[in-house]
């Protein structure tokens, strides 16, 4: 059940489910529950449940297919992320960004 603790639904039924993954009882291969008894099991909207899957997607914890449900990842197949590299790529990106948003007010300013 989605607590009141200030903190989005979706990220609560995420972090149980991540938890449910990596602890084993959601094993590789398992299908997760339908969104409607997950929905029914967390106390919170279609929507909300829909969020939660879909970080885990974006995660690459689950596997979508189409017409049949949502089932776990095998973890050795799941994409390996590298967080400093990730943050690497950001920074240098708005570091780009920053540096062009100046050309363009400068020239607003001309």
């Amino acid at each position: 059940m989605v607590k009141h603790t200030g903190r989005p639904g979706y990220l609560q039924i995420a972090d149980d489910l991540r938890e449910q993954i990596r602890g084993g009882s959601l094993a590789p291969g398992a299908p997760l529950p339908s969104t409607a008894q997950l929905s029914e099991q967390y106390d919170a909207s279609l929507s909300v449940v829909k969020m939660a899957v879909g970080l885990l997607r974006n995660e690459g914890l689950v596997i979508g297919q189409q017409g049949k449900g949502v089932y776990v990842r095998d973890l050795a197949e799941a994409p390996a992320t590298d967080l400093a590299a990730e943050v690497s790529e950001l920074r240098t990106a708005v570091r780009d960004l920053s540096a062009r948003l100046a050309r363009v007010e400068k020239k607003l300013q001309a």
